[in-house]
């Protein structure tokens, strides 16, 4: 197995926040820990590492994130391609190597995240796509999306969709934020996304 992928945004890729020893957690930070290790994720991985300093925050994230990826009324593969949108916008090697899979699973073409991974507008995406793209890259670069975009969204998702969208938007964005901060690696294994800051 190859070893973790580095994050970070300079020279020194080291790791600011990794997991805290067993030893060395209180006991709300075990609770949390086990309530992921018994939870849909079965583990303490990616975000959930940094996070271990403020287990309440990370409780209470977990949650919305569960809702987001499990329950969401927004197909799957529009779920997971707008993951790897936004971790391709915010340079988060762990959430790209972790969707990247599960967005092809879910019926996302290889192609379409092919042309993501290298900073292009995908050419191959379907009509639905193309409307995840267009309102999570206007999101995250304008913070707000056009009537055109939200018109587009609000009838094909409904208002629910374009609620969840939105939220699933911020969700991804927070916590590639907070890896990046911590500079988290992404898992063995995997191959770097290039153009990725490393």
């Amino acid at each position: 197995m190859n070893a973790a992928i580095h994050q970070g945004f300079g020279p020194d890729t080291t790791e600011r926040l990794p997991l805290p020893p067993q030893d060395s957690m209180n006991d709300t930070q075990r609770a949390a820990a086990q309530a992921l290790i018994a939870g849909p994720r079965k583990g303490v991985k990616g975000p959930f590492i940094p996070l271990m300093r403020s287990p309440v925050l990370l409780e209470r994230l977990a949650s919305v994130g569960e809702y987001l990826r499990f329950e969401s009324t927004l197909p799957g593969n529009v779920n997971e391609f707008v993951m790897c949108i936004v971790a391709r916008e915010l340079g988060n090697q762990f959430e790209w190597a972790t969707h990247y899979p599960l967005a092809i699973k879910a019926g996302v073409s290889e192609a379409t995240l092919k042309a993501l991974a290298q900073g292009a507008r995908p050419r191959s995406m379907t009509d639905e796509e193309a409307q995840a793209w267009a309102f999570t890259v206007e999101l995250l670069h304008r913070h707000g999306v056009s009537d055109l975009t939200y018109d587009a969204a609000l009838e094909r998702w409904g208002e629910q969709g374009v609620i969840e969208i939105g939220a699933l938007i911020g969700y991804f964005a927070c916590i590639c934020w907070i890896m990046n901060i911590a500079r988290t690696p992404a898992p063995g294994g995997v191959t770097a996304l290039a153009g990725f800051p490393a």
